[in-house]
């Protein structure tokens, strides 16, 4: 290995323990509560060094919701088998639960901690994650098409209510609010049984979502859908 490679490999391995106990303050203190200070004393580094890597908190937040994001996209377990429409966007439902499980101080971060920046301020980083809501959003318009749904639906309404209620029973999980016996696995199912079941029968859903509102104004109450 060269010197130049050695240098770019020491350098990565810096630049992700400053991620890694950013992330572990900002869920465990809050994001507001958290200095360049506290992340390089965690790390032992001066504040100077971490300015290095990045401009500011801000910065080692989107690095983070970036990172978040590309996990939370990528299912790593295709099957390659058909689906229709409504199984695909149910896998998508599926995926976004099996994210706070397998990741859940990426998925605190992202959509539970209220005083982090909003990603609209890094808008071609995060090009992508609009583009996976647009896919949600064509998804559960190919739902209708199909017939699968009723063509009285709001597409970003039920997406809204599909996304809140998983993230209601992921916060149950993530903060030791279930019960004796209560299985948080087989309420995230059942639960969006219960939506899927309700947006067929195609009552009207009174919420005003608005379709083109920003990105994280349609968040789960917090960064993105």
């Amino acid at each position: 290995m060269g010197i130049k490679e050695r240098q770019e490999r020491d350098r990565e391995a810096v630049r992700r323990s400053i991620l890694d106990a950013a992330r572990e303050l900002f869920v465990s203190e809050g994001f507001q509560n958290v200095s360049i200070r506290k992340i390089a004393e965690r790390i032992e580094y001066s504040p100077a060094a971490i300015y290095g890597y990045f401009a500011s908190k801000d910065d080692i937040f989107f690095a983070l919701a970036e990172e978040g994001f590309r996990l939370l996209c990528s299912d790593g377990r295709p099957d390659g088998r058909a689906r229709t429409p409504l199984e695909q966007i149910r896998s998508r439902f599926d995926r976004l639960y099996e994210f706070s499980r397998e990741h859940p101080q990426y998925f605190a971060l992202m959509f539970l901690e209220r005083s982090v920046p909003r990603i609209s301020k890094e808008y071609e980083r995060f090009a992508f994650a609009r583009e996976m809501r647009g896919q949600l959003i064509s998804e559960l318009q190919a739902c209708i098409g199909s017939g699968d749904l009723p063509a009285t639906l709001e597409p970003t309404v039920a997406m809204r209510m599909l996304t809140v209620g998983l993230l209601g029973i992921t916060v149950l999980r993530m903060s030791d609010r279930l019960g004796p016996g209560e299985d948080a696995d087989a309420l995230a199912a059942d639960m969006l049984d219960v939506v899927f079941a309700g947006l067929k029968t195609g009552v009207a859903l009174r919420s005003k979502a608005i379709a083109d509102c920003p990105l994280e104004d349609q968040a789960v109450e917090q960064q993105a859908s």
